[in-house]
């Protein structure tokens, strides 16, 4: 019998629809990636889009430093402890775990990608794709799936609510990357894609590592051997020349 130290953080009913998500985000990452590749002005799209939300004021600039701060290291840290110590006060130390493993693939990614794709915004900044995008989308997702499964959300309800979670996230912060200044729209789409695709692979490697040592441990006996809590082998034999001599004694 094997037992799982916790339910699975990416549910049987959902598995097909994140191969699919990631099978479709990962390709639209790499052709972005090639066709913006060491370019440093936007293109059509991008200007259309910026001036749709260039030159937001308040409250709505105010929300969107807010945004912006929760893809800052600090705000990211943040944001990844809370959800973390919400996962161990539920006592499932396996979704703590993907948690803190999605968050840093995902970042990491598009960490590596930037220099690889060159594409830059205001001098030399690295700009695709967009690591706050990806961040925000992933603990959207990450958060949502965990969400589902403790509320028991049925299939259809609970696939819908995770990829709305998911969406609503990546246009959130998208909006306030572009709205700043600190993106191309193109970059957060890229960002967002990242988080698709590197999300459904970080679930699975988490669920089958988990579960592997929950199989390993529950390969071993209960009790131990009485050579494994033995002493040496030179004591084992001290011990029977005693048991004989006292025998003899008798």
């Amino acid at each position: 019998m094997t037992g799982r130290p916790g339910p699975a953080v990416l549910p049987s009913w959902l598995r097909v629809w994140f191969v699919l998500m990631a099978c479709l985000a990962a390709p639209v990452v790499l052709v972005l990636g090639a066709v913006y590749a060491d370019e440093s002005e936007p293109r059509e799209w991008d200007m259309r889009i910026f001036a749709a939300v260039d030159g937001v004021g308040p409250p709505w600039r105010h929300v969107a430093v807010v945004t912006d701060f929760l893809g800052e290291p600090a705000g990211a840290v943040l944001l990844v402890a809370a959800v973390v110590t919400g996962c161990l006060l539920l006592r499932h130390p396996r979704a703590a775990v993907f948690v803190v493993t999605g968050a840093g693939l995902t970042v990491g990614t598009t960490t590596l990608l930037k220099p690889v794709v060159g594409r830059t915004i205001h001098g030399d900044n690295l700009s695709y794709p967009s690591g706050h995008t990806a961040f925000l989308t992933a603990i959207a997702l990450m958060v949502s799936l965990l969400a589902a499964g403790r509320l028991g959300l049925g299939r259809a309800a609970g696939t819908a609510f995770v990829f709305a979670a998911g969406l609503v996230a990546g246009a959130a912060m998208g909006w306030a990357q572009v709205a700043l200044g600190s993106h191309y729209a193109t970059d957060t789409l890229g960002g967002w894609c990242t988080a698709l695709a590197v999300l459904p692979v970080t679930a699975w490697l988490v669920d089958r590592t988990a579960d592997r040592l929950t199989d390993r441990w529950a390969g071993l006996p209960a009790h131990p051997p009485d050579e494994w809590t033995a002493g040496p082998p030179c004591d084992r034999r001290a011990e029977r020349r005693a048991d004989a001599g006292r025998q003899q004694g008798s």
